[in-house]
């Protein structure tokens, strides 16, 4: 476990010096071989890390970079229309849908209150033609029925 934990400033003691360790670590690495060989390991490869030169830019990457910025220069520049064109697709899109979304509401709900409510939302409620679904649309529509039993009692007298 501490060698774990002292594992961790291995790179700042191999960027910076053995000099600069933590005296803890100083006294880990004369006390653990194992840390101390894996320390020298780090140090060798950073040796030939900085003996290593760094690839210099292709022969032509001077030329095909000022070939590419002349192109782009050269490109016409964009109308105010074409950053306009996007967001206001985008707006037409939510507008037909949210229309559409609406007219579709608007035709499957009836406003009349003289028309009988559907069943639908009977059905749903429960399985049709069970005693639970029955008297949900007869609670519906108790006043039209009532107003039937008086146009019933009104043909009778007449």
């Amino acid at each position: 476990m501490r060698c774990e934990k002292l594992r961790e400033e291995f790179m700042e003691a191999v960027l910076s010096g053995p000099a600069a360790a933590s005296p803890e670590l100083q006294e880990h690495l004369r006390s653990c071989p194992a840390c101390a060989g894996e320390l020298a390991s780090f140090q060798q490869t950073m040796t030939l890390l900085d003996e290593w030169p760094a690839p210099g830019p292709s022969p032509y990457f001077s030329s095909r970079l000022r070939a590419r910025l002349r192109e782009e220069s050269a490109a016409p520049a964009r109308s105010w229309l074409a950053w306009l064109r996007r967001p206001v697709l985008a707006a037409a899109a939510a507008v037909l849908i949210a229309v559409g979304a609406g007219l579709l509401e608007l035709g499957h709900v009836s406003r009349d209150p003289n028309t009988l409510a559907t069943n639908d939302s009977v059905t749903r409620a429960g399985t049709p033609g069970s005693a639970v679904s029955d008297l949900q649309y007869l609670d519906k529509n108790a006043d039209l029925f009532s107003e039937f039993d008086a146009l019933d009692g009104q043909s009778s007298t007449e």
